[in-house]
């Protein structure tokens, strides 16, 4: 994935808009699901869905077994020195420290898909909505809404103001499916967040017989579940560079997405889909 530095700071964002090592374009991800079988790190229940049944599940990942939703991209820095082969040690020592999210209030929900979307707020509904794991300059959580024509949209936010890498921020719509259009990436962000900590979170959208969407990281086989609900998948993961200084153009392991049918089959990994595997 291309990486480029935002405000002058570390930050860092994936874009999954284009298939990666296109030099124009930059991964994405996506979360979603209907039949909830786990969620990201111990969060629990998010919002209810519009007939008033719950809309998500969570608990915690006791083994590696799913991955989240991220596109797997290589990340290839700009500016004075690139992030190649003197970054890769580092990326590849990183350890994930906690994938822990939690919900966000309804009235909190409200505030960020208005200041996120404005006067479009009013026409889609919040299917997942969570704190993640730790906070980044830029950001502490993300939500996921869709309106009556089941078109997605993605809000990043910090506190009770939402904001999206998107113009407008309906642009994640169809953007990129993997194989078979099994999961829909869209967009993924990485950020450093203090303390020697990195903050990377995702989502994207998964297709009818998919139960359970998993992230792994790197090279390491650890399958996290992601947040799922309303078709939608969500993922955060803090991370630990594994090296005081990771550089500039750090921007954490590559996340791949993984899904499993409800007799526990995998049927489609990121890793394997040839829109990728180049990148991996």
């Amino acid at each position: 994935m291309k990486i480029d530095p935002e405000d002058n700071r570390a930050s860092l964002r994936r874009k999954w808009g284009v298939p990666l090592g296109v030099a124009t374009g930059v991964a994405a991800l996506s979360v979603a699901a209907v039949a909830v079988f786990s969620g990201v790190g111990d969060a629990k229940p998010l919002l209810a869905s519009p007939a008033g049944n719950p809309a998500g599940t969570g608990s915690p990942s006791p083994s590696p077994s799913t991955p989240s939703t991220p596109h797997g991209s290589k990340s290839a820095g700009t500016g004075s020195s690139p992030s190649s082969a003197p970054e890769a040690p580092a990326r590849d020592a990183s350890s994930i420290t906690s994938t822990r999210t939690t919900p966000i209030d309804a009235g909190t929900v409200a505030k960020i898909l208005s200041s996120c979307l404005g006067a479009d707020a009013s026409r889609y509904h919040a299917v997942v909505a969570v704190r993640t794991p730790i906070a980044s300059p830029d950001w502490d959580g993300v939500v996921v809404a869709v309106d009556s024509a089941g078109q997605y949209v993605q809000c990043e936010s910090k506190g009770d103001k939402g904001n999206s890498p998107d113009s407008p921020p309906t642009f994640i719509n169809n953007r990129l499916w993997g194989t078979g259009r099994t999961i829909e990436y869209f967009d993924s962000v990485s950020e450093p967040a203090g303390k020697g900590q990195h903050l990377m979170l995702g989502a994207g959208h998964y297709a009818s017989g998919i139960a359970k969407v998993t992230i792994s990281y790197g090279d390491d086989p650890k399958e996290y579940p992601a947040r799922m609900a309303g078709g939608a998948f969500v993922y955060a993961a803090a991370v630990s560079p594994g090296t005081p200084k990771p550089g500039p153009h750090y921007s954490g392991p590559n996340p791949y997405v993984h899904a499993y049918d409800a007799a526990g089959k995998e049927i489609y990994s990121q890793k394997k889909d040839p829109q990728f595997v180049d990148e991996n």
